[in-house]
């Protein structure tokens, strides 16, 4: 399975790669930021199914048929709705799955952005199999537009515990998407060189006595003010500040990108005016 979105995502169960698909391709999105993204390469008249979990836009998904879950997918629903091709996503979805779907979906479009920057790849991916380049070009200027006016700025670096989930505590590595969005801001997430993409970790941890910053995610794991307070009671984190996150505008790729930038530009201006005192 093609795991990197510049080689050749698009495949069928044989692997071989396959021309631009027309007007008529039934997709079906496996992966909620991309069913975003995907309505807005006006895509949205040829999707025909999505998960549960792909929720925005919320007044065109509600419409689609559900297909289960990024990880349960239901088989027998998706092989029901006859889609030309499935957009998959090499994190957010199981690789037997996707076998599985191999053999009865012609094409399979894998993705697998890690990186602000892929998304530019990403927008140009499905615009030219789905003949909406045009609109993938249109959101290439926006991003480029971003990532330039983020990197013109110098961001104070901070060490960050960005957490996803609770019993256990889990948080990010380096090579994942949601690293690369806050190294944007001149944020590096800890530890500096887990084992694990997603890491468990436990709050006697020594390495976290460097980090700077804590990260609440609302997603997957919903964090809530209570956390937050609970966690600044704990000896190890005892004066680093803790604050909640927007997971969707950290973790979400695809159109949300755009919008993900601005929302940590203002987020890490704030979190510098709290810390300075300034009003």
């Amino acid at each position: 399975m093609a795991s990197d979105i510049a080689s050749t995502p698009l495949i069928d169960a044989a692997g071989q790669a396959h021309m631009p698909a027309g007007a008529d391709a039934r997709i079906v999105s496996l992966v909620p930021s991309i069913t975003e993204l995907l309505c807005d390469l006006d895509l949205a008249p040829q999707l025909i199914g999505r998960t549960g979990f792909c929720i925005h836009p919320h007044h065109i998904v509600r419409t689609v048929t559900k297909v289960g879950g990024t990880k349960a997918v239901k088989l027998d629903t998706l092989r029901a709705l006859a889609p030309s091709h499935v957009i998959v996503n090499v994190d957010e979805n199981e690789k037997p799955t996707i076998e599985q779907i191999a053999r009865f979906v012609p094409h399979i479009v894998v993705t697998h952005p890690c990186e602000p920057a892929d998304n530019l790849a990403l927008y140009r991916l499905l615009g030219g199999i789905f003949g909406r380049q045009r609109q993938a070009e249109a959101l290439c200027g926006a991003l480029s537009a971003r990532l330039a006016s983020l990197h013109a700025q110098n961001f104070p670096p901070r060490r960050v515990l960005y957490l996803i989930w609770k019993d256990p505590w889990m948080t990010v590595a380096p090579g994942t998407y949601i690293a690369g969005m806050l190294r944007e801001i001149g944020w590096q997430t800890l530890p500096a060189a887990p084992a694990a993409r997603y890491p468990a970790f436990s709050l006697d941890a020594p390495w976290l006595r460097d980090v700077d910053l804590v990260l609440l995610s609302s997603e997957p794991y919903r964090f809530q003010a209570s956390h937050a307070e609970a966690l600044r009671g704990e000896p190890v984190l005892a004066g680093k500040p803790v604050h909640l996150i927007d997971g969707e505008m950290v973790s979400w790729y695809g159109s949300r990108a755009i919008a993900g930038l601005d929302y940590l530009q203002a987020f890490a201006r704030r979190i510098a005016a709290d810390q300075s005192g300034t009003p």
